[in-house]
């Protein structure tokens, strides 16, 4: 029988590589909407982060979204992500 191969993608803060599954996608969509992606098949540039408080306030803190995204992100995401993980 043959092993399923479990994708794996990598943290824009930590550097970690893990699972897809334990990771939160953030989409700028090609209308320059930022989205997350509960899905992770959303149209547009994607950027990962762990499911983790201190991931996300780090993010928040360096606009590390900001330069990978090329856009800005608003507050209201990284409120929306820290109710949400």
């Amino acid at each position: 029988m043959k092993v399923k191969k479990i994708p794996m993608r990598m943290c824009v803060i930590s550097r970690e590589k893990c699972e897809k599954k334990e990771l939160i996608r953030i989409v700028r969509t090609p209308e320059k909407n930022i989205i997350i992606d509960e899905t992770g098949k959303a149209n547009g540039k994607g950027a990962y982060l762990k499911k983790d408080k201190e991931v996300i306030e780090k993010a928040q803190k360096t606009k590390i979204l900001n330069k990978v995204l090329e856009v800005d992100i608003p507050d209201s995401i990284f409120e929306e992500l820290k109710n949400k993980y």
